[in-house]
């Protein structure tokens, strides 16, 4: 113990006297959540700009948009006057979708009991683009479902009016308000930490052989390796862990996103999530021997989860690298974890997986690591690389 704390005291006064690596600990990080929980904050996209082309102009179009207008999602901010022009409008980016409403339609209601009206969709932006969408489906529901009486019962008789045989009943099973906030906050928050983590874990061990201080570093912790690589990981590790907590109290308390289960196997979850980074972090400095390269597989390892942890985009039918490179990252599996707790409450059994998969990522690197570097530490050929 008086080992780890020497080494903890050591890294913080060299933090002290380092004005850029402090600030890669403690407010660089804070400004990054700031900034994404600012950007974020509308919880919900509302008044998507949509284009309307009305070619029916009867009083079933002018009852469409109407309810479209009414949407809180969508504002008819456009209304060309043929298809051509609603597409240069979308190709300008000034509508994510683009409703149109054939000639006849209102006719056909009332002559066949069936009209179409059809949507089109920005799938470039997929997020506004899909909600765009969806809203334009509902309000187009809504319409349907007043002409289903109002204007095929009154002339085509009461008995012309019938359910359809099969229908469909959409409940939402987690995240019941579709907040993107809750969504892209609760992926963007731990990237943003464990990135930064990494990175800063990566400066620590590499400057001790950079700047062949190695040998004073493990004099100074009592010549003891294990205890002196946990004490500078300590002052990290305990400031991260405390920026992870805050961000769930900001998703699950502040923004009223709520908790399905236990806060306390999230925290764990994250700090073992900043352990397995760290260690991986010890690993790479201790096996490039140089803080450049180690800083540069950092980067791409760490960079690179939020893209490949699934949480975006699914795995199933990727390439087989795709998927390996998932399950070698612990992000991956803290994903996971956090959805289980967060959002779906899921039991323990359930959650031991992922916590399971944490802890092996801090074992096998961090034993791996430490081999390692006792070698760099007693080779003088491994020092003062740049």
């Amino acid at each position: 113990m008086q080992a780890l704390l020497a080494s903890a005291r050591r890294e913080c006064r060299f933090l002290r006297a380092s004005p850029w690596d402090l600030a890669l600990a403690t407010w660089i990080p804070c400004v990054l959540l700031f900034i994404v929980a600012w950007l974020f904050s509308g919880g919900v996209p509302r008044e998507l700009p949509v284009a309307v082309v009305d070619l029916d102009r009867s009083t079933t179009s002018r009852e469409l948009v109407r309810h479209l207008q009414a949407s809180p999602g969508l504002t008819v901010s456009e209304q060309p006057a043929s298809l051509e022009q609603a597409f240069s409008l979308a190709r300008a980016l000034k509508v994510y979708a683009v409703v149109h409403i054939p000639a006849g339609t209102g006719r056909d209601i009332q002559r066949d009991g069936s009209g179409t009206v059809l949507s089109y969709f920005n799938a470039s932006y997929q997020v506004a683009g899909q909600a765009a969408a969806r809203d334009i489906d509902s309000a187009v529901q809504a319409v349907s479902a007043q002409l289903a009486v109002a204007e095929v019962a009154l002339t085509r008789g009461p008995a012309s009016v019938r359910a359809a045989p099969v229908s469909v009943q959409t409940s939402v099973l987690f995240n019941p308000s579709r907040s993107y906030e809750q969504f892209l906050l609760a992926l963007l928050f731990p990237a943003i930490l464990h990135l930064a983590l990494c990175v800063a874990m990566v400066g620590a061990f590499g400057r001790e052989l950079r700047d062949a201080t190695i040998q004073a570093w493990l004099r100074e912790s009592h010549d003891r390796l294990v205890p002196a690589v946990l004490g500078k990981m300590a002052p990290y590790f305990l400031l991260f862990t405390a920026y992870g907590a805050a961000s769930l109290v900001w998703l699950a308390v502040l923004r009223g996103g709520g908790l399905a289960d236990g806060f306390g196997l999230l925290v764990l979850g994250q700090a073992l999530m900043y352990l397995a980074y760290a260690a991986i972090a010890l690993l790479l400095v201790a096996a490039t021997r140089n803080m450049a390269s180690a800083l540069s597989m950092a980067g791409l390892y760490a960079g690179t989860s939020l893209a490949f942890s699934a949480a975006t985009f699914p795995l199933q039918g990727a390439s087989w690298f795709t998927r390996l490179w998932s399950a070698l990252l612990p992000f991956t599996a803290y994903l996971k974890l956090q959805a289980q707790q967060l959002d779906m409450g899921s039991s323990l059994a359930v959650s031991a997986w992922p916590l399971g998969a944490l802890l092996l990522f801090v074992v096998i690197p961090g034993a791996v690591g430490m081999v390692l570097l006792g070698r760099a530490s007693r080779d003088p050929a491994a020092w003062g690389r740049r």
